[in-house]
This record gives C-alpha cells, sequence and structure tokens, in this order.
C-alpha cells in the first residue's frame, strides 16, 4: 500500500503530532474519571505504530506517554478508524495493539515491577453511526457465568459524525482539523459546510490553513477548483495561486474529473516540485527546528516521489536522519 494515495492517515497524524492538539482532544474526549486525574503536563507521543501493515488504510494510531497527578506513568492509545463503517473488531485490534505497545516499554523497563496503565480511545469519522459495543467481551462466546474470570476492557468512543459541527472542540484550531476530518467521509454534506468550513479555518495559524486545505482537496469529491480557490480566496487571498499550485499533484491523483484540466495546467505552469519542497521544509521546522543546510540541499535537488514520502515519515521519525533514510 502506498500512503500517498491515502490522505487520512497522513492528516490525522499531523493532526494528533502536535501536543497542543492532541492535549485538547483527549481531555475533552475521554472519560471524566480519566481526564480529571491526567497532571497538566502536555502527552509525550511515543514514535512509531502498532496498526497491521495491511491495515494502515483504514485505521491510523498514536500513543501518549502521560502522567497522573499522582506522579504515575500511564498510556493513553488512540486509535483512528477511518473506514467509511464501523468495525465490530475494533475491540480485537485495540488488545493486540496495546499489547505490542506494552510489550515495547517492557523491553524497555526490563525490571519493571508493575505494568503501567494503558487507556484505548478510538475516534471515528466514518459515514455509518457507530452500533459497535464499546467493550471488549462483547466478542467473546462464554457463558455468561464466566463473564468475571474473562478478559474484558472498555474503550472510549469520539464519534464525529454524531457530535454538532459547533461542538466538535472547544479549542477553534482543533475544530477547523476535526470539521475536515468528520466530512471528509460524508460526500453528500461538505457543499453544504463550506462556509462553516471557511469560518473555523479564520485564524488558524498558515501551516494548518494548508494542510487542512491540502486533505480537503484530496478527499472532498464534491468540491472542484471554484469551491477550492473561494475557500482560499475567503480565508487567505494572498495565499490562493501558490497554494494551488502546491495542490496540483494531489488534485491530478484525486478521481473527481472536474479537476483534471486545470490541475495539468497548474502543474505545467507553476510546478508541484517546488511548491512540495516548501511543504515539506516547513514541517521539518516544526518538527525539527533548524533545518541544516545538507538537509535543505537534499530537498532542493530531490524528485517529487522522494519529498511526499519523507513528508510522510516526519511524524514516526526521531530524527532528520530518519526522513531522509533512502527507502523510496
Amino acid at each position: 500500500m502506498s500512503k500517498i494515495t491515502h490522505p487520512h492517515d497522513r492528516f490525522l497524524k499531523i493532526l494528533l503530532s502536535d501536543p497542543e492538539r492532541a492535549a485538547y482532544l483527549l481531555r475533552e474526549r475521554l472519560p471524566v474519571e480519566i481526564s480529571e486525574l491526567l497532571s497538566d503536563e502536555f502527552p509525550e507521543l511515543v514514535e512509531g505504530s502498532f496498526v497491521d501493515q495491511e491495515l494502515q488504510e483504514y485505521l491510523t494510531d498514536r500513543l501518549f506517554r502521560v502522567r497522573t497527578v499522582h506522579g504515575q506513568e500511564a498510556f493513553l492509545y488512540t486509535l483512528i478508524d477511518h473506514k467509511s463503517y464501523p468495525d465490530r473488531f475494533v475491540a480485537w485490534q485495540l488488545l493486540r495493539y496495546m499489547v505490542r505497545a506494552l510489550e515495547q516499554w517492557e523491553r524497555e523497563n526490563p525490571k519493571w515491577k508493575r505494568l503501567p496503565a494503558i487507556v484505548p480511545f478510538v475516534v471515528y469519522h466514518g459515514a455509518d453511526k457507530w452500533r459497535i459495543p464499546n467493550h471488549f467481551l462483547a466478542l467473546v462466546d462464554a457463558p455468561t457465568g464466566w463473564r468475571s474470570y474473562l478478559l474484558d476492557f472498555k474503550f472510549s468512543l469520539f464519534d464525529l459524525g454524531h457530535v454538532e459541527d459547533h461542538q466538535l472542540s472547544k479549542q477553534p484550531y482543533l475544530r477547523a482539523w476535526l470539521l475536515a476530518a468528520k466530512y471528509a467521509t460524508r460526500d453528500g454534506k461538505q457543499l453544504e459546510i463550506k462556509d462553516f468550513l471557511v469560518e473555523v479555518l479564520t485564524g488558524v495559524p498558515a501551516d494548518d490553513f494548508m494542510v487542512i486545505m491540502r486533505y480537503v482537496v484530496e478527499t472532498y469529491r464534491h468540491y472542484d477548483e471554484m469551491d477550492v480557490r473561494e475557500i482560499i480566496r475567503r480565508v487567505r487571498p494572498e495565499e490562493e495561486e501558490k497554494m494551488m499550485s502546491q495542490f496540483a499533484q494531489s488534485v491530478i491523483e484525486n478521481t473527481n474529473p472536474k479537476w483534471a484540466q486545470m490541475v495539468r495546467q497548474e502543474s505545467e505552469q507553476r510546478g508541484e516540485q517546488k511548491g512540495m519542497a516548501e511543504m515539506l521544509t516547513r514541517l521539518l521546522q516544526r518538527r525539527f527546528g533548524t533545518v541544516p543546510d545538507w538537509a535543505s540541499e537534499k530537498i532542493a535537488k530531490a524528485e517529487l516521489p522522494y519529498l511526499e514520502e519523507w513528508s510522510l515519515r516526519i511524524f514516526d521519525a526521531q530524527s532528520l536522519d530518519d526522513v531522509f533514510l533512502d527507502k523510496v
């Protein structure tokens, strides 16, 4: 599977790679008995993924290390389901992935005496309503009298589709990200929320706006060139031509035929390669700070497939060297 063709994974990893956005989401959507015992520290992202490779088209995960108000180390495991329908086996997947996370922790702490708590949290933005029980034992076929002897756990669920748009988050910047994710799987509603999308995008940081609009271009099948230009013009008119140039390759890959001719013209006139290089440089600056000369030179000389692949590696890489390993 090429991750470049599955923008949900990239978008959601960027969303949850920012400690402040992650903190707001977790505090707002976890059960109060959990969130009220979290310390004031931002959650620390643990690098890597525990999702099976064949499911990465449909599932995105982020593991966060946190502290409780009592000083205990704990983990919050967030699994984002971006299928169009709920997965009845999600509790089984959660169990496997949480065990993998604890096994990783055990390797790092071989002299442990007690395991850290790990709390599962599912975010779902598919089109169908979530109707799956949110506890593991619902998957187990066993006599009722055995239940107290069997493994069970509950997971917290955030179903974006059944939260009012204005209530997705109290934090304006996070609300913009969640709104974009919510309607990416709701083709028939995308044109209806265009004005509200403009409203929530107004005031978001420039880098956030670019990433969100790229995701809109890649996933909003009912938006054509004029819709995207209108949104950019209403929010950041000075960025219109530059952003349309950056989105050119993404639009070519979009199956919406309305875009094809326009995108080829934009790509020929301005060059997607330059736009992608600029975006990659900004993302590297946000992730690692100053970009050294050797990395800038590598970016300047790279072809588009390398630039896209490097942009995906940023959020799991622990260093600049990890980003630029030549695996394309």
